[in-house]
This record gives structure tokens, sequence and C-alpha cells, in this order.
């Protein structure tokens, strides 16, 4: 049976996969840290890393810890007094390498022990130790995590979650699948998986594999811009695979010669507006009337473009016909119906 740990009150490990990001702003900038926290958690991010570079950074984290409404992670390297410090300023979780640390590394899992703080094991490509170059990728990357959990086993610690993370989409996958066995939860993602569109087809590719085999217990889609974004991205990859339930989805069609309304344009205004719709409504935009509805079927609210007019229907159903220039409008009158008889049910 796979471990359960906690930062703060997040899980980590069981049926609950949580979603993480880090920060991007100035690691000693405590107002720019707090924003972007806020940010965070308005997209409902669980869990917000924090680079701790120095001791001036490490000097700042008891007031973005004290003021932040998420969990807050110090990402420490090297450092024993640094994660000594960041502990001290109340972080719930360090991430941490334990065969790169210099100095007391007792001390810091004794205080992480006592606290009942995770540590997580950090592992990039770009970052195998020596002893290990020369084995095939996916083996290096296994090798050293099993020699970092080894250490911190030794010294009777066991709150341990495990990253493996490489820019190669197989290597990620084959790499955790092979520490899945361990049962110590494991951190999934991929790392510098690049740009926005870039770095979303990698992320997915890589962590829907793990997820639909049964493999991951909490998520970091690494992008290279704000990271919001890589809130909304973890989110909606666990919600299209029916592993949470907490927003909408919007499905349309691929549109072809018949369409007689700007599909992409409604299917993008419908998700911005009802983005923060907490009930996870299945709507769809049809480009046509030919299977329109059938073709979304299960939708609970949905147009079906026609030249001047269009049907709206809800649960399956023709509910109304409209002209073009109101299909906005008559869309957000029924979804937010259907919200709210969800709400009653």
């Amino acid at each position: 049976m796979k471990n359960i740990v906690y930062c703060g009150g997040v899980p980590i490990g069981g049926d609950y996969i949580s979603v993480q990001s880090m920060l991007n702003v100035s690691p000693y900038d405590v107002d720019a840290s707090l924003l972007q926290i806020d940010a965070l958690s308005k997209a409902k991010c669980d869990i917000v890393r924090v680079a701790v570079p120095d001791d001036r950074a490490a000097s700042v984290l008891n007031d973005i810890v004290r003021n932040s409404p998420l969990p807050i992670v110090a990402d420490i390297h090297f450092s024993a007094s640094l994660a000594v410090k960041a502990i001290e300023a109340g972080v719930a979780k360090i991430r941490l390498n334990p065969g790169n640390v210099k100095g007391d590394l007792k001390k810091v899992v004794d205080m992480a022990k006592e606290r009942k703080l995770p540590i997580r094991i950090g592992i990039n490509h770009g970052s195998i130790e020596e002893e290990f170059k020369k084995l095939p990728a996916v083996d290096a990357l296994v090798a050293s995590a099993l020699k970092h959990v080894d250490l911190l086993e030794k010294l009777s610690f066991s709150d341990i979650v495990i990253s493996v993370k490489s820019s190669s989409v197989s290597d990620t996958v084959d790499a955790y699948e092979k520490l899945s066995k361990l049962g110590y939860p494991l951190h999934i993602g991929v790392t510098e998986a690049g740009t926005l569109k870039n770095g979303i087809i990698k992320n997915s590719m890589a962590i829907g594999a793990l997820l639909l085999r049964g493999i991951g217990d909490t998520i970091r889609v690494s992008l290279s811009c704000d990271p919001v974004e890589e809130v909304i991205c973890a989110r909606k990859m666990l919600n299209f695979l029916g592993l949470r339930k907490d927003m909408i989805e919007v499905i349309s069609c691929p549109t072809c010669g018949r369409t007689e309304i700007d599909v992409a344009s409604i299917a993008e205004k419908v998700e911005k507006e009802f983005f923060n719709l907490s009930k996870p409504l299945k709507i769809a935009v049809m480009g046509c009337v030919v299977n329109g509805i059938g073709e979304s079927e299960g939708a609970d609210v949905g147009i079906a473009g026609g030249r001047e007019k269009s049907t709206v229907f809800m649960d399956g159903k023709a509910v109304e016909t409209v002209p073009n220039g109101k299909i906005l409008d008559t869309l957000r009158k029924y979804v937010l119906l259907k919200a709210e008889d969800n709400l009653n049910e």
C-alpha cells in the first residue's frame, strides 16, 4: 500500500491528486510572491513551491508562509542550513536531494520528522551524479532516486515523495513506472518542457500516460510562462481524465464546409466566461444541425449552428431555436439554468 503524506492539509497519496506550481518572481520580493500565490490560489492550485537559493531568500520565507493561503514547499539545493531555516520559517514541505547536501543532513531530517514535514527527492536528468551517468537515461534517473531514498531511510525517515523528471516524454514515463512499485508517493511531470504550446503537449502525453496507469499523486505541469497556466492545464487534465469534477468542459466540432457559425470564437468565449463555474457541466458548440445534437450526446447544454438560426439543446433535447446573433445570450441562460438545477439536486 502506498504511503500518504501531508503538505499542510493537502494529502499526497491516496485518492486525491493535488496540483502544484512554482513561483517565478524574485524569491526576495514578498509582495510579488504573495500576489502570485494569490493568483495561483484563485486558479485552484493546491501547493506552491518557492525557490530558496540563499540566506536572503530564507530570511523572507516566514513572511511568505505566514500570509500564504496555500502550503509552501521550500526548494533547497545543497545546503542543510537553508533547509533548517526554511523549516523554522514554517514551510509545509522540503524539496531536497539528501545525497547532495552539505552540512548536517540528520538535523534537517530530525526537524522534518518532528514537525511531520515530507521531503521530496527531486531528481532531474540534468543533475544525475557522475557515478550514474554511464547508465541508460531511465536507469540513471531511477538509480539516483534510489540512492537518495536509501539515505533518508537509513535515518529512519519515511515521509518521502519522489520525482524523476526528464525533458523526454518516454524516459519520464518509463522512470516513474519503475519507481511506482516502491510505495512512496510520486510527484509527476516533465522538466524543461518548453513554452506554452509545446510544453502542454509534452506534459499531457507524459502525465496523461502515467495517470491512466494509476501512477502519480501530485502533478506539476512545468511551462515557461505564467504559472497560473500550469494550474489551469493540470486541472483540465484531471477533469478530462475523470479524476476531478470541478470545472466545465467545452466540446466543439472541428468544422467543415457545412459550418454556418463561428465555432471557435463562440467556444472560446464560453470557456472564458464559465471558467470559474464550479459545476462540471459539458457544453457543446457544434457547427451544423446535421450531426450537432447526436455528436454531442451527453452534453448538458449545447448549440447546433444553422445558416441564420441555431438550435439550442439541453440534455440531448432541442429546447429553443434562436437567431445566430443571440447564440451566446441563449447559451448563457441555459448554462446558468442547468448549473442551478445541479445545485438543487
